[in-house]
């Protein structure tokens, strides 16, 4: 078990390579944080580009954060809920995503008490595990 001594804590060293390989990544993620946002951004609007949702804003293939900020608003859960219940009815076509929902989340309820509807795909269930898979080698600091 060879761990990274490149990585330090206040808490002390990784307690293996495992740990020590997340810790750099959410080193890596966050030290560039501007920058990570940025091609995010730019990779959930080039793959959603042909959506419903996307091509009622006229981005004409833009990906890039200020033409984001003009020509796309910010919305609530209300503004979209008629195309979530849609994806909820069966409908298949490219909405909100070019990638086919796999499952949908449900809020708590705790908004005006009613349980809001979160489509989801695929890799949101990958990137969720990822995120679980990183909290124990903070917890083992």
């Amino acid at each position: 078990m060879a761990v990274d001594s490149n990585l330090s804590s206040p808490l002390g060293p990784p307690a293996c390579d495992k740990d020590a390989k997340a810790l750099r990544f959410i080193e890596e993620m966050t030290r560039n944080a501007d920058a990570v946002q940025e091609r995010v951004l730019a990779e959930i609007l080039s793959r959603n580009a042909e959506t419903e949702y996307v091509k009622r804003f006229k981005l004409d293939g833009a990906t890039d954060r200020e033409t984001f900020k003009t020509k796309i608003p910010v919305i609530t859960y209300d503004d979209v809920q008629p195309e979530i219940q849609r994806i909820a009815n069966g409908d298949r076509s490219p909405i909100l995503s070019a990638h086919p929902i796999s499952e949908f989340l449900t809020s708590s309820g705790t908004s005006a008490g009613e349980r809001k509807l979160m489509p989801t795909i695929k890799e949101e269930l990958d990137r969720r595990q990822l995120l679980y898979s990183l909290l124990m080698p903070v917890m083992n600091l």
